[in-house]
């Protein structure tokens, strides 16, 4: 399979739930705008909405480069919560997966992953949690599409 999020620019938009350490479920809402600067450089910027305003809004912006053999890509990301991140990703048959950890002097060790698996081309479900430390503090399910 062919991935296109990620591999292609254009918008995604995001509709899911946050799903905190306390059991709380909130829905969340948002979009990722891809954009390819040259052949192996993308930037992301992600913005998640909570339209119960039980939690502040997130904001993520990204800048990776992808392998020279396609099938894996790192990056670096500004994000509102977490501050300086970086990551690595692999681009699977029918999934991408990403880890990423806090840059810096971070004593609570914080860390997360996604996975993204493709449904179709303008399809993807994603499934992701942010750590602190070894305990899982929060995950969030949606579906992303153009």
């Amino acid at each position: 399979m062919v991935h296109t999020y990620i591999l292609e620019s254009g918008t995604w938009k995001i509709k899911g739930h946050w799903l905190k350490r306390d059991g709380m479920l909130i829905a969340v809402e948002g979009k990722t705008i891809v954009t390819w600067d040259r052949t192996d450089w993308f930037s992301m910027k992600t913005e998640l909405i909570f339209p119960s305003q039980e939690l502040k809004d997130i904001s993520l912006d990204y800048k990776g480069r992808l392998d020279n053999n396609e099938q894996r890509y790192t990056f670096v990301i500004q994000h509102s919560d977490l501050g300086k991140v970086e990551g690595e990703g692999w681009l699977g048959l029918n999934s991408i997966i990403q880890r990423y950890w806090v840059l810096g002097n971070d004593p609570q060790r914080r860390s997360g992953f996604e996975t993204l698996l493709r449904l179709d081309k303008d399809r993807y479900y994603s499934s992701s949690g942010i750590l602190k430390g070894p305990s899982l503090f929060s995950s969030m399910e949606a579906n992303i599409q153009r």
